[in-house]
């Protein structure tokens, strides 16, 4: 099994080389996804060896990092693609454990409300507040089962990728996931992943505020609820006929849902 570690990075000088010296322990593929960072971050890169790595000329978002692992996982033929993030949240232990789930499973989701771990700080009461009501909506809408919405510590494997049409730029990328993987029917299970707050003080570019980051989350839910995935068409929550072939389904996903509106 062809094994692929993927890591976006923007802006990540404080982190990058001890997370690949770490994650170096635990895979020979890595895959680093530079999205357009400024910091000197691709000046570290530069003297990293053994590395995959594809650049950004400008930031693109962490979703659109993202889709750049999922087509060089498809391109090269891996068998299964692990994504984790570079400021030290995600530990490269925990890499065994989720290709050990993954035999059972299409996707593989690190999750830090699942089990306690020794090591566990306190989320930021917002972000805590978001991920519950967002976790919670996604399960009783989509008949998931899942209790961390937004951990990007993943294994996929190839042929979930192959059928997962991404095209959220953004931080609501996981949301759009987790939509198109119900709607699939893709097998999906949890870890346990520590839950660390190095930065608690990290912020979200220009959404700050949680009001506003919790209506774009709703969007990019809504949006990806009218993407057709797989048949022909289907009916939209808007009540509007979309076919999989049809201009609007490859739509940005923030103008899909706007697009179905227009249309009842």
């Amino acid at each position: 099994m062809r094994i692929l570690i993927a890591i976006p990075i923007y802006n990540e000088v404080k982190h990058v080389s001890g997370v690949l010296a770490e994650v170096r322990r635990y895979a020979s593929d890595i895959l680093v996804v530079d999205d357009g960072s400024t910091d000197g971050s691709s000046q570290i890169l530069d003297n990293e060896v053994g590395l995959f790595r594809e650049t950004h000329a400008k930031n693109r978002g962490y979703g659109a990092a993202i889709s750049t692992a999922f087509d060089f996982t498809i391109r090269h033929g891996y068998d299964v693609l692990v994504t984790m993030d570079c400021d030290g949240q995600h530990q490269p232990d925990r890499i065994p454990v989720l290709l050990e789930r993954i035999g059972n499973a299409d996707i593989v989701s690190g999750s830090r409300y699942l089990r306690d771990f020794r090591q566990n700080t306190p989320a930021p009461t917002d972000r805590r507040f978001i991920n519950a009501q967002i976790t919670g909506e996604l399960n009783e809408k989509f008949g998931l089962n899942i209790t961390d919405a937004f951990c990007g510590f993943k294994a996929y494997r190839r042929h979930a990728l192959e059928q997962l049409k991404v095209t959220e730029t953004g931080w609501g990328m996981p949301l759009q996931v987790w939509v198109e993987a119900a709607k699939l029917g893709l097998r999906i299970t949890e870890i346990g992943v520590p839950r660390l707050y190095i930065d608690p003080n990290r912020t979200f570019g220009a959404m700050n505020d949680p009001t506003e980051r919790l209506n774009y989350y709703h969007n990019v839910i809504e949006a990806a609820d009218c993407i057709p995935l797989g048949n022909d068409y289907r009916v939209c929550s808007c009540g509007v006929k979309l076919y999989h072939h049809a201009p609007e389904a490859s739509m940005p996903l923030e103008n899909v849902h706007r697009f179905c509106s227009e249309m009842v």
